[in-house]
């Protein structure tokens, strides 16, 4: 089987492949599925070479799962988790979702290693805060000391405009998590911006969310910019990924899935690679013309 390609993580140093994976396995009840089945996707993203894998504490039993069906293959994988997560002694979600506190954040970092049979995580990320919350928690003092006592090689933010390029001017995160994909542009110039100050970049959101009911609408956009055009026999999923890849400082995009089909597609797509030059271009001036342009950070 022909290797994925990889990419250094910015200033991480660490060498990920550009197909990581997300494990949201799952949130919605509906969408949840047995340990069976989680042991055997995890399973093969490692052995399909996949070296990059995302969680959280409140993606249900997510955490868990990696501890329980693959903390004996640790050294094949670098592992992120994220922090801020409001959840009870069960990983339920509480109100509010998130509690910007130092005393959460290491509460987070000791439960999320308790449940991953891991004496440290590669990446510690804050999970979706705004610049005020981070300051007037005190926050990057707390992943500080957490990276100091060996508990994270690295941490980083998973972020969006308008708090993006603040955070990143700080020069305190090694690495950033912001969503992009052909139908959602937004951070397109500033994940670039991001990558040349030398942080490492992670995309979620490469797929486009995979086509899930709550974010279909965007493929109005496709429809709308004309995209099967370019595509060709490409199917619209491994045009997007591809599109993904393309973006010169896509380093890893994480991609999550419960199917075993999807998983190997999304490999296939990996394998082939960026797309065309002229295709890339061509793509990004139609979804131009129907007014999906990329923001500046200004």
């Amino acid at each position: 089987m022909m290797d994925l390609p990889k990419r250094i993580l910015g200033r991480t140093g660490l060498e990920v492949t550009q197909l990581g994976f997300g494990t949201a396995l799952r949130l919605e009840p509906e969408d949840r599925f047995g340990d069976d089945e989680a042991e055997g996707i995890l399973h093969a993203v490692l052995d399909a070479g996949i070296n990059f894998i995302d969680t959280a504490p409140d993606y249900g039993e997510s955490e868990e799962r990696i501890g329980r069906f693959i903390s004996h293959r640790r050294e094949e994988f670098y592992l992120a988790t994220k922090c801020g997560c409001n959840i009870d002694a069960d990983g339920a979600r509480q109100d509010p979702k998130h509690l910007w506190t130092a005393d959460r954040v290491r509460r987070n970092v000791d439960q999320s290693l308790a449940r991953m049979k891991t004496d440290y995580v590669d990446l510690l990320q804050m999970h979706n805060p705004s610049v005020e919350e981070v300051e007037e928690g005190g926050l990057v003092e707390a992943l500080i000391e957490i990276r100091q006592v060996g508990k994270t090689r690295f941490i980083g933010v998973s972020s969006t405009a308008p708090h993006l390029m603040t955070f990143a001017g700080t020069d305190a995160f090694d690495a950033f998590q912001v969503p992009y994909s052909a139908l959602e542009p937004t951070h397109e110039v500033m994940i670039q911006q991001v990558a040349d100050g030398g942080a490492g970049m992670i995309v979620r959101g490469g797929i486009a969310q995979g086509g899930r009911n709550q974010h279909s609408g965007r493929w109005d956009l496709w429809d709308r910019a004309g995209l099967d055009e370019l595509a060709g026999e490409m199917s619209r999923y491994e045009f997007v990924l591809r599109f993904t890849l393309s973006h010169p400082a896509c380093q890893t995009t994480i991609v999550g899935t419960t199917q075993p089909s999807h998983l190997r597609s999304n490999i296939a797509a990996a394998q082939a690679g960026p797309l065309p030059a002229e295709v890339y271009e061509q793509a990004k001036q139609r979804l131009a013309q129907i007014g999906e342009e990329p923001e500046t950070s200004g």
